[in-house]
C-alpha cells in the first residue's frame, strides 16, 4: 500500500520551510514596508503572489479541481525536480521511465544523483504489462508521457493505473500535450489515486512557452510538499498576470487549438502522399513522428533551407519530429520536402 510518509526523505519531513513577507501577511495594506522593496511604484516593483492565488482560483473551475491540489511551477520541469528533491534519496531509490520519451525525466535523475531504469515501450509505443517487467527494487519515480513525446500516442488509461496500483512511489504523469488530444485527462483520478501526480502546461496549447507555467495536480498532501520546498517567488508577476489574461480569454485559446488540429490532418495528409516518407505514427499532440526513408539526410537539407524539425533517429530509426505549424509554415516545409534532391 502507498504510503506518502515512508517515501518522502527525512530531511524533507524535518526541514522548516521558509516564511517569505508575502506568507507572513496577505490582506490588504496602504504602506508595504515589509520585504525590502523598492518603495517607487512601476508595474515590477513588489513581490508576485508565492502561492499563485488567482491562477489557482481560475484552474479550479477549468480543471474540475480543488486549490490545494494545485502546483504552479516555473515550467512544469520544476515539478519533475521538486518531485526528485521531495521523494528520492540520492544513491537509493530509481526513477522508471519507458523511452521512447521525453528526455528531461534522465536529466533531472541524474542532476539528483537517482539510477534511471528503462522499459521499453512496446511497438504500439504502449506499456508493457506491469506483470512483464522486473519487480520494482525501490521506491522512487515513474514517469509516464501521455500524449507521448516524441511518438504522439495516448497511453493506455486503464494500463497507467496498473502501475499505480503496483508501484509504492510515485507515478508521475506527464500531459503536456493533452490539449490536443482526445481523451480524458488523468486528473480524474487523482483524487481516488493517492500516488498518481499528473503535469501539465501553459506552454503548447496555450501559446505561453515564454512565461515558463506549469502545473502540477495530485493529492493535498503531495502538493503540499512540493509547496514547502518550493523557491518563495517561483513564478514571477509577469507571467502570472499573462496567464490569467490567458484562461479569461478562451476564445482565443479554442480558435488556435482547432486550426492546430485541423492542420495536423491536412499535414498528416500531404506528408502522406510524398515519395520520401515510409510512415506517419498516429499523433494525438502538436507534432507528428515521421519515418523517412532517408531521415538524416533530410534532417539536413531541410536545415540548410531554413527550415528547423527535430531529429528523433536515435530515438526511433530514421525519424523526423515535425511540429506543427501555421498552414503557411506546413506549406513552406511540404514545398521544401518536395524539393529535395534524393
Amino acid at each position: 500500500m502507498f504510503n506518502l510518509n515512508k517515501i518522502t526523505r527525512t530531511n524533507i519531513k524535518k526541514m522548516k520551510p521558509y516564511s517569505s513577507a508575502r506568507d507572513e501577511f496577505t490582506g490588504k495594506a496602504k504602506v508595504w514596508l515589509d520585504a525590502n522593496e523598492n518603495p517607487f511604484d512601476s508595474d515590477w516593483n513588489r513581490y508576485p503572489d508565492p502561492h499563485h492565488t488567482q491562477i489557482k482560483k481560475a484552474l479550479e473551475k477549468l480543471k474540475k479541481v480543488r486549490s490545494n491540489q494545485i502546483f504552479i511551477g516555473n515550467g512544469s520541469d520544476e515539478a519533475i525536480d521538486l518531485l526528485f528533491r521531495a521523494f528520492c534519496e540520492p544513491g537509493k531509490d530509481k526513477a522508471y521511465i519507458f523511452p521512447p520519451t521525453y528526455g528531461m525525466y534522465t536529466v533531472s535523475a541524474s542532476i539528483n544523483n537517482i539510477e534511471v531504469v528503462a522499459h521499453k515501450l512496446d511497438k504500439h509505443f504502449q506499456l508493457p504489462l506491469v506483470e512483464t517487467i522486473a519487480p520494482f527494487q525501490t521506491n522512487g519515480l515513474l514517469f509516464i508521457c501521455s500524449p507521448n513525446n516524441p511518438t504522439g500516442n495516448i497511453i493506455d488509461a486503464e494500463a497507467i493505473l496498473s502501475y499505480t496500483k503496483k508501484f509504492k512511489g510515485i507515478v508521475v504523469v506527464d500531459e503536456a500535450y493533452i490539449d490536443f488530444a482526445e481523451t480524458n485527462s488523468m486528473i480524474n483520478y487523482i483524487t481516488e489515486v493517492p500516488n498518481l501526480v499528473v503535469l501539465q502546461t501553459f506552454s503548447k496549447a496555450w501559446g505561453l512557452a515564454g512565461l515558463r507555467v506549469g502545473m502540477a495536480y495530485a493529492q493535498e498532501n503531495i502538493i503540499a510538499i512540493l509547496h514547502k520546498i518550493k523557491p518563495p517567488y517561483n513564478v514571477n508577476a509577469f507571467s502570472q498576470q499573462a496567464v490569467l489574461k490567458a484562461i479569461n480569454d478562451k476564445a482565443s485559446y479554442k480558435k488556435q487549438l482547432k486550426s492546430l488540429k485541423e492542420e495536423r490532418q491536412k499535414l498528416r495528409e500531404s506528408l502522406s502522399d510524398l515519395a520520401c516518407v515510409n510512415f506517419i505514427y498516429p499523433s494525438q499532440a502538436n507534432f507528428l513522428l515521421v519515418k523517412f526513408k532517408e531521415a538524416k539526410r533530410i534532417f539536413e537539407q531541410l536545415k540548410e533551407a531554413g527550415i528547423i524539425i527535430r531529429n528523433r533517429t536515435k530515438q526511433v530509426n530514421n525519424c523526423l519530429r515535425i511540429t506543427v505549424g501555421t498552414a503557411e509554415q506546413n506549406q513552406l516545409l511540404l514545398n521544401a520536402l518536395k524539393a529535395l534532391d534524393l
